[in-house]
C-alpha cells in the first residue's frame, strides 16, 4: 500500500496537470485566434437600468396571453453600470405577448444604448428584465447547499463541475468555431472532463479509473451509435432549429454545423453515463474490500446486479429530461392534430428520439463495461 503522502502528492500532481492543460490550451486558442470583424451584438452597448418613474402606462391585461399586459409604457430610467452610470433617460418601452418587460417604479431591467448623430447616448429598447440578481441567489443557494451537505466531497464536485463548464465555454466552443471535427473534439473533452471530476471527487484509485474508462467509452459508444442513425435517417445540424442562425452569423468561421447535433448529445448525455459509472465503481470497490477473497465472476455478477438497477432510474431520467424540453412541441402536435406517422417523422421529433435513446443505450452499455473493467482491475495485485 503506497504511503499516504506519496499519494497526496500524486493527487495534487495531477490536479496541476489537469489545471495547466485546461489554461494552457485555452490560452493557445485566445493566442491564435484569427482577427474578424466584431459581430453586430458585440458593437451594441447594454447596461442594468432602475426605473424611477412611469411617466405614462397606456398597457392593460389581456384576456388571451392569460392576464399579461399589453400596449405602452413610457419610463424614466437611471443607468446603474457601464461608462454612463447615473445618466438618466426617458424611453417607450413597447409590452406585447411575447416581448413582455412590464416595469414599475424600481424594476431592474438591461436597456440597450446607442449614440445619436451628435455622439449622445439614449436607450434603444429595453429587452429584458435584469435577473443577476435572482438567478446569482439561486446559485449561491446551490453552492451552500453542496458544500453543508456534501462537505468536502461537494467541495470538490464543485471544482470539478466548473472545470468541466471552463472546458466547455473555452476550449470546445472555441475549438469547434476554428473549423475542428465535432465529434471528435467532444469525445476529447468529455473525456478530460471525465477524468478531472471524478479525480476532484474520489482521487487517485482504482475505483476512479474504472469509472474514467466506462464513462468515457458509454458516452463514446452513444456519440457513436447516434451519428450512425444521424447517418442513416438523415439528420444533422442543418435540421436544428438555430442552424439557419448559425450559417449566417458563422459565415466567416470553419465551423461544421453537421456534426453538432451528435455533439450535443454527447456532452448531454455525459452526467446521467458518469453518474451510472461512479455508482457502480465505488459500490464494486466497497465489495472488494468488505471481502478481498470475492472472485471475479462474483465482483461482475455483483457489479451487474447494482448496475441494472442504476441503468432503469438512470435511462427514465435521462429520456425525461429530453422529453421535458420538448412540452411545447408535443403540445403543438396535439392542437394541430398531426397524424403519429407524421409526428414521428418530424426533423424535432426525431432529433429528440435520438437524444434520448442515444444517450439511454450509453447507460446501458456503460453498466456491462464497469462493471467488467472493475471485476478485472480491483483484483490486480494488493492494494
Amino acid at each position: 500500500m503506497k504511503h499516504p503522502s506519496k499519494k497526496r502528492l500524486l493527487e495534487v500532481a495531477v490536479s496541476v496537470a489537469l489545471l495547466l492543460i485546461l489554461v494552457l490550451w485555452a490560452c493557445i486558442l485566445q493566442w491564435t485566434e484569427p482577427e474578424r470583424e466584431a459581430r453586430a451584438a458585440r458593437k451594441r452597448l447594454f447596461a442594468v437600468a432602475k426605473v424611477t418613474d412611469v411617466l405614462l402606462d397606456r398597457a392593460e391585461p389581456d384576456s388571451w396571453t392569460e392576464g399579461r399586459r399589453l400596449g405602452e409604457q413610457y419610463l424614466e430610467l437611471e443607468i446603474i453600470t457601464g461608462a454612463y452610470k447615473g445618466e438618466v433617460f426617458e424611453t417607450a418601452n413597447y409590452l406585447n405577448a411575447y416581448l413582455n418587460v412590464d416595469a414599475k417604479v424600481g424594476t431592474r431591467v438591461i436597456v440597450r444604448l446607442d449614440l445619436d448623430d451628435q455622439g449622445e447616448p439614449y436607450v434603444v429598447s429595453i429587452p429584458n428584465y435584469d435577473r443577476g440578481i435572482a438567478l446569482g441567489g439561486m446559485l449561491l443557494v446551490f453552492v451552500a447547499l453542496l458544500v453543508l451537505i456534501g462537505g468536502r466531497k461537494g467541495v470538490m464536485a464543485l471544482a470539478g463541475l466548473a472545470y468541466t463548464m471552463a472546458c466547455l465555454w473555452f476550449i470546445l466552443v472555441p475549438m469547434l468555431l476554428r473549423g475542428a471535427e465535432p465529434v471528435g473534439v467532444t469525445i476529447l473533452i468529455v473525456a478530460l472532463t471525465t477524468v478531472a471530476s471524478l479525480f476532484l471527487l474520489t482521487g487517485f484509485s482504482r475505483k476512479t479509473l474504472c469509472a474514467v474508462l466506462g464513462c468515457v467509452g458509454g458516452v463514446a459508444v452513444a456519440g457513436l451509435l447516434a451519428a450512425a442513425v444521424c447517418r442513416i435517417s438523415p439528420l444533422n445540424g442543418f435540421n436544428m432549429s438555430e442552424a439557419e442562425e448559425l450559417v449566417l452569423r458563422s459565415f466567416d468561421s470553419e465551423l461544421h454545423i453537421s456534426g453538432l447535433f451528435v455533439s450535443g448529445i454527447l456532452v448531454a448525455s455525459l452526467g446521467a453515463v458518469m453518474d451510472v459509472a461512479m455508482s457502480i465503481s465505488s459500490a464494486c470497490w466497497e465489495l472488494r474490500c468488505r471481502n478481498h477473497g470475492l472472485p471475479r465472476r462474483e465482483l461482475f455478477r455483483s457489479a451487474m446486479n447494482i448496475g441494472r438497477d442504476a441503468m432503469g432510474t438512470m435511462t427514465n431520467t435521462l429520456i425525461l429530461a429530453f422529453s421535458g424540453a420538448s412540452v411545447n412541441m408535443l403540445l403543438l402536435f396535439q392542437v394541430y392534430d398531426y397524424p403519429l406517422l407524421q409526428i414521428f417523422n418530424t426533423d424535432a421529433m426525431a432529433m429528440e428520439v435520438i437524444r434520448g435513446l442515444a444517450g439511454s443505450m450509453g447507460i446501458i452499455l456503460t453498466v456491462p463495461l464497469v462493471a467488467a473493467l472493475s471485476a478485472w482491475l480491483m483484483k490486480l495485485g494488493k492494494e
